[in-house]
């Protein structure tokens, strides 16, 4: 961690790039310190416990899904499918994707449709003194893929072996810890930040677990958890190259109706970017025109929730705010030689629903809502950018959702990336039987930041640009991306077995279909070569035990 996270600006545009390093070390060499005392008193406590009981668990889950009119042939295969040729955007910075995408909108391509399985197995260890440890092995594979006959020649091969069980969580526990209500847990583990919004686990199927230590104060009514995370080790390949992910997080229990939470995270990413790598005379040219010229990304987020239930009512209101340089993406945007050293995050986010629930039978919910996800899209440029060949890119930055559990559909927030848009929201709950619990909801989703598009004329259902070489002479894409009718059953055949079925049906609107920047982070293009709605079909079904 370096200083130029908590200097002001004008401080930290002075710093050298040397001796920032020279203070991230010495903030790292500190942190190690506080490790290495921390692990002294961990492992002091362990040796005087003794194990007392020990529990084995797990769970299996298995899902059918079947995407159809929404991705694309070549999903999941590099490269994306090409929608806009880069000779028809000279000059201008798209970022990583170029107008490559996932996404299809249309009826003539293939649909994606496939069955997968997860299994876990855990075993809990519990000893003297509170302290606890916890091992849990998962498995994820796609049918069809470990097979190990061919039918037609009899051969047998070898399994497939991204199937093979690896360590999910491995962590050591201790509560009470040094006296005090501290709950202290070191080692791989699921990270959940209130109900997840940026910070969760749950991400379907395929899970996500940290490699982190965390610290837990929990005396009611104050909760504060405080943990530090290892997202990418770089080893010895850079002297202060990882990604770490910080963070705070505060909860008030006031009462029934009213909780708060505030807090605060922190992505520090140390990576050497750079757009070349010359010798040393030319280096210092590039200080001297102010280019090349990347520090370590420092994505800040301070938010708040309120949320709280009375009479029948219930609330949750969530807001954030990122702050910090966006160098990482700013690298990313280039049309020459260099890309953006000058990004930064600067966008704001909110999710609200309010509902009620009827006190009659079936116990109807109804619930109206509604999310906001700032976002920019810098990618036109203006005849005199066009002409000055001394123009500079700047980076298109939409808010960063980090690692949320929830997605607000399966047809475009697939991987929980969609950004840069905003959404309404409205729908019912009910329990028509004792163990069924079913759901209804209708959303509208529209981008935020549009896309310019080439001035073109159709030719059939082909788009031609006007003037390819003009750049500069644009086309806004709608901002209309549709609306999503989601229906869901659950059926709890008993408290460890359920079963469940959703679909969920995009009306796909001209904003999804002619593009715009709203996947990804904000960072990948959403056009299609149709458009036609699309289908998101779901049967799941877990076990504990």
């Amino acid at each position: 961690m370096t200083d130029s996270q908590w200097e002001p600006k004008c401080f930290r545009t002075t710093m050298r790039s040397d001796d920032s390093k020279v203070v991230g070390m010495k903030r790292r060499t500190m942190a190690i310190r506080v490790l290495v005392l921390a692990l002294a008193g961990i492992f002091s406590a362990v040796s005087y416990a003794e194990l007392q009981n020990v529990e084995v668990g797990g769970s299996i889950r298995i899902r059918a899904r079947s995407f159809e009119n929404s991705f694309d042939t070549l999903s999941g295969t590099p490269p994306r499918a090409l929608r806009i040729p880069m000779f028809f955007l000279p000059e201008r910075p798209i970022g990583p994707f170029g107008t490559n995408t996932h996404y299809d909108w249309s009826t003539r391509g293939n649909d994606r449709n496939f069955l997968e399985e997860s299994a876990r197995l855990n075993v809990r260890a519990d000893f003297t003194n509170d302290v606890s440890s916890f091992v849990e092995l998962r498995t994820y594979g796609m049918w069809g893929r470990d097979f190990r006959s061919n039918y037609i020649t009899g051969q047998d091969t070898r399994f497939y072996q991204a199937s093979t069980a690896y360590l999910y969580q491995g962590y050591i526990q201790t509560d009470n810890t040094f006296g005090y209500p501290l709950t202290l847990r070191l080692g791989r583990q699921e990270l959940h930040m209130g109900k997840g919004w940026l910070i969760g686990s749950k991400i379907g199927i395929q899970d996500r677990s940290y490699d982190a230590i965390r610290l837990t104060y929990s005396e009611a009514p104050l909760t504060v958890e405080a943990f530090a995370a290892k997202l990418l080790e770089r080893g010895t390949r850079e002297q202060d190259g990882d990604t770490d992910l910080y963070g705070i997080y505060g909860t008030y229990a006031v009462c029934k109706e009213c909780n708060a939470s505030l807090y605060w995270y922190l992505v520090r990413d140390g990576r050497r970017q750079n757009d070349t790598n010359f010798a040393w005379f030319p280096e210092r040219v590039e200080d001297a025109f102010g280019v090349d010229d990347y520090d370590p990304t420092n994505m800040n987020t301070v938010g708040t929730r309120l949320w709280g239930a009375y009479a029948g009512w219930d609330y949750d209101l969530e807001l954030a705010y990122q702050f910090g340089n966006a160098d990482s993406v700013g690298v990313l945007f280039k049309t020459g030689t260099y890309g953006d050293d000058r990004a930064s995050y600067g966008h704001a986010a909110a999710d609200l629903e309010v509902g009620y629930r009827f006190d009659v039978k079936y116990q109807p919910r109804v619930f109206v809502g509604g999310a906001y996800y700032g976002g920019e899209d810098k990618r036109g440029i203006s005849f005199w950018q066009w002409l000055s060949p001394f123009d500079r890119p700047e980076a298109s930055v939409s808010f960063n959702r980090l690692f949320p559990d929830s997605a607000y559909n399966e047809v475009i927030d697939n991987h929980r990336t969609l950004s840069n848009f905003n959404q309404i929201r409205m729908g019912v709950s009910a329990k028509p039987w004792e163990k069924v619990t079913t759901a209804l909801s209708v959303s509208h989703f529209e981008a935020n930041a549009r896309f310019d598009r080439p001035r073109t004329f159709s030719v059939g259902r082909f788009a031609v640009p006007v003037a390819p070489s003009l750049s500069f002479w644009t086309k806004q894409s709608s901002g209309d991306l549709g609306y999503l009718t989601d229906f869901s059953v659950k059926y709890d055949y008993s408290s460890d077995l359920y079963f469940r079925f959703v679909w969920q049906h995009m009306f796909t609107g001209s904003g999804l279909s002619e593009g715009n920047f709203v996947i990804g982070q904000g960072l990948e293009y959403s056009g299609g070569t149709g458009h036609d709605d699309a289908d998101y079909f779901c049967f799941d079904t877990g076990i504990t035990f």
